[in-house]
C-alpha cells in the first residue's frame, strides 16, 4: 500500500509535531548530547532512558525514532489533533494489540536556515531489502546537500528526488521546485514530506530526464542510482539497471542541454576503474562540448570492498548463501569487464553562456578523507574563480591583475634530520596550505614563497615579478613562464584571490 496523506491530516500531523517540540533542537534538547550521539552510532539505550517521563515528546521520540511500540492512548494524546485511525490509514502507524507502531521514518531535518520533517521508508535491515525501498536523511543525501552551492536561482530541479530531501534544502534559495522520480513510493513520499512543510513542488512522474523534456533549469541536483554493477535493478534506489557506469555516462551527456546558460547541475557519482583506462579520461570523454565540470574523486575501492559495502547498505547478512551467490555474480562481472576499483565522488557541471570563446574548465581532483567543512562553499568558490581565470586566459591580463593571499592561507616550512654539522637538521622544503575548506596544499620554493608573499593586492604581478626577477637574479620572462601556471593553480585552489573584476558575492581585500 502506498502512503497516502489526505491534506487535513497533514495539517493536523504538522500541528501536532509542532505542538509537542518535535524538532532537531527539541530531540537534542530532550536526549542531550551524549544519548543523541550514542543514538547516531546506533546505540538506542541512553535514548530510551532519555525519554522516561519526558511526556509527548518522549512517546514521539520512541515511536517515532527508536521504533518502540507505544500504547495507543499515548500515541493518541501525544498526536493530536491527528486522530490515530486516520495515521493508520495513511501508512504512518500500525496497530499491534493495544499499542501502536510506526511503519514509517518521520523525523526532524535541519539546516542553519530552516526546519523540516521528513518521511521516509523505516532504516532497518528488513526494511532496506525492499526492492522500492524509500531512504531517508542517510550519508548520501547529506554528502550532496553539503555540497551544493545555495546562491539564489530562479528554478530548481531534483532529478530522482527519492523522499525530497534536496528540494527542502532547495526550498532556500529557489523561485520554483521541481522534482521527478520514477518509483511510486518515492513520489508519495515525496509528495507527504513536502506537503508537510508546506512547500510548493512540481512533482513528475518519469525516468530520469523524460519528465522534463525540452526545459531548462537554472540548477539541477541529483542522488541517483549510481552503484556500479551487472544490468539488473536489486534496489530502486541505488540500481539504474544499465550495466557499470553507462547510465552516469548518459546522464553527464544529457544534464547540460537541460541548463540555462550560465545554469550549474550537481550530483553524486560513481565510475569504473578499468585496466587500461585512465579513468579521468573516460569521464571526460562522457561530456558534451561547452561545460565547465569538476570531478572531485572522494574514495576508491577495490571490487570486493565495493560489492561487500552496498550488500551491507542494503541490510543483507553478506554470509548469507543468497548473500555470497549475489556477490560472487557481481565480482565476476566486475571481473570480466576488468575492474581494477571503483570511484566514488562530486561532480559539478557549468553550462557555459552561449558566444564563449574560450575552452571550458575540466578538471579531475581526489579528495580522499574526512572534510572538516561543508564542500558547498568550495564549489561556488571554483565555480567563480574558473569564471575569473577565463577573463584572464591571456598571459597579459593576468599580469595585469592585482592578486591578494587568501586570509586562511598559512607557509609551513620542513626540516629533516641532517648532519651533525647542520644541528641535526636540514631545510627540506615549504608548503602553502588553505586553512579552510578542503585544506589545498601546494609545495613552494623560495622564489614561489617570496611572490606569495608579496601578493597583497597592492601591486600588479607583473611589477612583483619584475622585483622577483632582480631579488633572484632571473631574467623575467624566465619567471613569467615558471610562474604563471602556478598562479592560475593558486586561483583555482583559492590561495589567490584577485582584488578586482572578481564574479563572487565579494571581492579578495574590500
Amino acid at each position: 500500500m502506498l502512503p497516502h496523506f489526505p491534506s487535513a491530516l497533514t495539517d493536523a500531523l504538522r500541528t501536532a509535531l509542532r505542538r509537542a517540540g518535535y524538532t532537531t533542537d527539541g530531540v537534542l534538547g530532550l536526549l542531550g548530547h551524549d544519548a543523541h550521539a550514542a543514538l547516531g552510532r546506533g546505540e538506542p539505550e541512553p535514548a530510551y532512558r532519555a525519554t522516561r517521563d519526558a511526556g509527548e515528546l518522549g512517546v514521539l521520540v520512541r515511536l517515532l525514532l527508536l521504533g518502540s511500540a507505544e500504547a495507543e492512548p499515548d500515541v493518541t494524546a501525544a498526536l493530536a489533533p491527528a486522530p490515530a485511525d486516520e495515521l493508520v490509514d495513511a501508512g504512518l502507524l500500525r496497530r499491534d494489540g493495544t499499542e501502536l507502531i510506526a511503519t514509517l521514518d518521520l523525523r526532524p531535518h535541519a539546516d542553519e536556515d530552516g526546519e523540516w520533517w521528513v518521511l521516509s521508508d523505516l532504516d532497518t535491515p528488513a526494511a532496506r531489502q525492499d526492492r522500492d525501498h524509500v531512504t531517508g536523511v542517510g550519508g548520501a543525501s547529506l554528502t550532496l546537500a553539503s555540497a551544493t552551492v545555495r546562491r539564489p536561482v530562479g528554478s530548481v530541479l531534483d532529478l530522482g528526488t527519492g523522499c525530497g530531501v534536496q528540494i527542502l534544502h532547495a526550498s532556500r534559495h529557489a523561485g520554483s521546485l521541481t522534482a521527478t522520480d520514477l518509483a511510486p513510493r518515492a513520489l508519495a513520499l515525496a509528495a507527504a514530506t513536502f506537503a508537510l512543510n508546506e512547500l510548493e513542488v512540481e512533482l513528475l512522474d518519469g525516468p530520469w530526464l523524460e519528465p522534463v523534456a525540452g526545459r531548462r533549469f537554472d540548477q539541477i541536483v541529483s542522488n541517483p542510482p549510481f552503484v556500479p554493477g551487472p544490468a539488473r535493478v536489486d534496489y530502486i534506489y541505488r540500481d539504474s539497471g544499465e550495466a557499470g557506469d553507462a547510465a552516469l555516462a548518459g546522464l553527464l551527456h544529457a544534464l547540460p542541454g537541460h541548463l540555462n546558460p550560465g545554469g550549474v547541475a550537481q550530483l553524486l557519482g560513481s565510475w569504473l576503474h578499468v585496466r587500461g583506462q585512465d579513468w579521468p579520461d573516460r569521464v571526460r570523454s562522457w561530456l558534451p562540448p561547452g561545460v565547465d565540470a569538476w570531478i572531485v574523486q572522494r574514495e576508491v575501492t577495490d571490487p570486493a570492498l565495493h560489492v561487500g559495502t552496498w550488500q551491507r547498505d542494503a541490510g543483507l547478512d553478506v554470509t548469507s548463501p543468497e548473500a555470497r551467490r549475489q556477490a560472487g555474480e557481481w565480482l565476476d562481472w566486475l571481473e570480466a569487464q576488468q575492474v581494477e576499483a571503483v570511484g566514488f565522488g562530486h561532480i559539478l557541471l557549468r553550462r557555459l553562456p552561449e558566444g564563449t570563446d574560450t575552452e571550458p574548465t575540466v578538471v579531475f581532483e581526489d579528495l580522499p578523507g574526512a572534510l572538516e567543512d561543508p564542500l558547498g562553499p568550495e564549489m561556488a568558490g571554483w565555480l567563480d574563480r574558473v569564471a575569473w581565470l577565463r577573463a584572464h586566459a591571456s598571459d597579459d591580463a593576468l599580469l595585469d591583475a592585482r592578486l591578494a593571499v587568501a586570509p586562511t592561507v598559512v607557509l609551513e616550512r620542513y626540516d629533516v634530520p641532517g648532519s651533525a654539522e647542520d644541528a641535526g637538521w636540514s631545510e627540506a622544503g615549504a608548503a602553502v596550505v588553505r586553512a579552510d575548506g578542503p585544506r589545498w596544499r601546494h609545495e613552494v620554493d623560495a622564489p614561489a614563497a617570496a611572490l606569495l608573499a608579496g601578493c597583497r593586492g597592492e601591486l600588479p604581478l607583473s611589477e612583483l615579478l619584475a622585483l622577483l626577477s632582480f631579488a633572484h637574479d632571473r631574467p623575467v620572462d624566465e619567471l613569467v613562464a615558471a610562474t604563471l601556471p602556478a598562479v592560475r593553480e593558486f586561483v583555482r585552489h583559492g590561495i589567490l584571490l584577485p582584488v578586482e573584476g572578481w564574479p563572487g558575492p565579494k571581492e579578495a581585500g574590500r
